[in-house]
Formats: structure tokens, sequence, C-alpha cells
């Protein structure tokens, strides 16, 4: 376990009261959204057909879009995560809402599942920022059959650059380097995120097998309003304006397949 692994699993294991009633909403519709702003699946075209295939989930919290792609058609859907208060979550929206699908206590960087078991590997936050790219994204490749498609969301890079060191909302102006991008915390933060530039990021794709499909940026619909979060005190802040992810966005998708 490295150090980013425990801190991660440390912040969400106090933080995962937090995030039940959003799961209790998400697992009560059948609606696939992305992102903070929740742009429906039916306007991004993120996703191959599932229908039939075996999916995993890397970092699937309370295991709403887990839920999603099980109703969706998905013949097998594994939800993994390496926190034990938001698999509890999971597990209880499993008997209360439905449907029942298989969870794995693990972290996206070492997955206890077999080579080759799946034709779609999917982070919509999750692994995609909580876990050391260097060591999921070569994970996923092992963990897809030869064109098997890999598709995260985290957030954007412009965000990550303009999101300042305190808890108030990304603005117009830089506030960390792009060289040598990686490791981001925040000050009074115990969790660890992961941001890579574009061109780190294609080439890590490319190194571990993957061809690039798509790079998909999202914005802030028009009726939007600010994306906010939650402190370890359980105060509530706004981080994305509506009118900054209007402008640029915050969020982006990467498509690729294994080769």
């Amino acid at each position: 376990m490295t150090d980013s692994i425990a801190r991660n699993r440390e912040q969400w294991n106090a933080a995962a009261h937090q995030w039940v009633a959003s799961g209790e909403r998400a697992w009560s519709t059948d609606e696939f959204t992305w992102g903070e702003f929740r742009v429906p699946e039916r306007e991004v075209q993120a996703l191959p057909d599932v229908a039939g295939r075996d999916v995993v989930e890397l970092g699937c919290g309370t295991g709403y879009v887990s839920a999603w792609l099980a109703r969706r058609g998905a013949a097998n859907v594994v939800g993994v995560d390496p926190t034990e208060g938001q698999l509890a979550s999971a597990r209880r929206f499993q008997t209360e809402i439905g449907p029942v699908f298989s969870l794995v206590q693990a972290a996206g960087e070492a997955v206890p599942l077999c080579d080759g078991s799946f034709d779609l590997a999917v982070s919509e936050y999750g692994a995609a920022i909580w876990a050391d790219p260097y060591l999921w994204i070569p994970e996923a490749a092992r963990l897809l059959r030869p064109g098997g498609e890999l598709v995260f969301l985290g957030n954007s890079v412009l965000f990550t650059l303009c999101a300042p060191d305190a808890d108030e909302p990304a603005g117009d102006r830089l506030e960390r380097d792009q060289r040598g991008l990686h490791r981001v915390t925040y000050t009074g933060e115990v969790s660890v995120e992961f941001h890579l530039p574009h061109g780190d990021m294609l080439r890590l794709l490319r190194s571990s097998g993957f061809e690039i499909l798509d790079l998909i940026e999202l914005y802030a619909p028009a009726d939007a309003t600010d994306a906010t979060s939650l402190d370890a005190g359980d105060r509530e802040f706004t981080y994305i304006t509506a009118e900054w992810a209007r402008r640029w966005p915050p969020e982006e998708i990467w498509r690729a397949r294994r080769l």
C-alpha cells in the first residue's frame, strides 16, 4: 500500500457519510450522466455499447456508475474501491434499490482480478484522479481484453492549474506549474490527487498498450448551478462556479482502446 492509497482511504472513509444522499439520488435514476454538472451520456456519447459485455469500474465509490452500466445490459459488472465506508453505501443501495453486482475492496493501482477479464474499464473520478496514473492505467490495460475500451473522467488540466490551494473556486489565473504536474495535494487535506498534462497522459496511454480514441472536454450547461463540495468539517463550499465552467472545461473524458 502506497502512502497515497493509505491517505485517500483514510480521507474517504472519514467522508463516506457525506456522499450517501448524492449516491442514493444517483442510484434512483437510470440516466447516465458525467461529472459535477451531470452532462447526459446521450449528449456526450463516451461509452461503447455495454450490452452483454463485462465491465469493471475502478474507484466505484457508492457504485452508482456500476448500477447504471448494469441497467444498460452489461453481462457482468464489478465495482472496485479501496474504501470500506463507500462500499458499505454501495451494498446498502444494492439491497434497497438494486441491481446487485460484484464489489471488490481494492485500490485501482492493484486490482485482484484476472488478466483480460473485461471489455470495458470505466472511472468517473474514482481511480481517474485518486490513483497514481503510472500504476492504475497499466493495471486497467492488464484487466482488459484486446479491443476493450478504457473510459475515464477527471478534472481538466486547465481546471487543475487554476484551482487555488484553498477552499475557493477556480479563477482566471494559473495557480501552479504545468511542468512536472502529477501529484497534487491541497492545504488541510489528507487526500492526494493525481493529474497529468495531456502530453504525459497521451504517452502513458500509448506505452501501456492503448490507442487514443477521443478526448472530450465537458462544459457546464446553460442552466447549471455552481458545483459544491464539503471539507473535513462538513462545511459546504463552491469549487467550480457555473460561470467558470461555461467558459472553460472543468472536466475531461479520455477514451482509449486496448491493442
